[in-house]
């Protein structure tokens, strides 16, 4: 009794070629994913007077949560409200956290590294959220695990909802030294010259 051979079809299953088309859509999509998270955010508009002009580009954006902080204080004429600083969480795209924002005003990279800026000029967006601004380095600091913040020149805090300071009639000889903190969030988009090493 002879042995009956099969020779196997060269021909690439339907179910093969579907799993090769599928493999090379995610291979695609993951370099695309990837390219569009190395590209440099885009240039936020904003008022002309707390736009950053000349050879600078933005390199990081940097959503902030948490309160502008305020105590009332007597001064020469009465009592009012004066500014303590921000205390804030910074979170990117993915609400991974990245750093802090403090009294300075101060940013802080989880890498250590931070930058100090002070305010060049804002401009009032929406009457019932804090200004947006433009600020300068002032200092900018490497830390013991990196220089994300280093490279640093400019700031804008944009997108503002919330922190405005308190009323003034909150602040009265009954409530010296009391501190309120008000919520808020921002956009805070940092910017360095174009020639500077990518973040």
């Amino acid at each position: 009794m002879s042995r009956q051979t099969t020779v196997p079809d060269p021909r690439p299953l339907p179910l093969c070629r579907a799993l090769t088309a599928s493999l090379a859509v995610l291979i695609a999509a993951a370099a695309a994913g990837t390219t569009s998270a190395q590209a440099s955010p885009a240039t936020p508009e904003v008022p002309t007077n707390i736009a950053v002009v000349g050879d600078f580009k933005p390199y990081l954006v940097a959503h902030a949560v948490g309160w502008q902080v305020h105590h009332c204080a007597a001064t020469a004429t009465g009592y009012a409200w004066a500014f303590d600083g921000p205390v804030a969480t910074l979170h990117d795209d993915r609400n991974q956290l990245i750093g802090t924002h403090s009294a300075g005003p101060t940013w802080t990279a989880r890498d250590g590294s931070s930058v100090v800026a002070d305010v060049v000029d804002r401009a009032v967006v929406s009457p019932t959220a804090i200004p947006w601004l433009l600020l300068r380095k002032r200092s900018v600091t490497s830390g013991p695990d990196g220089d994300r913040l280093a490279d640093t020149t400019h700031i804008q805090r944009i997108a503002t909802t919330g922190g405005l300071t308190p009323a003034a009639a909150d602040c009265t000889a009954d409530t010296v030294g009391e501190t309120r903190s008000v919520p808020y969030t921002a956009d805070y988009v940092f910017w360095k010259a174009t020639g500077a090493a990518a973040a």
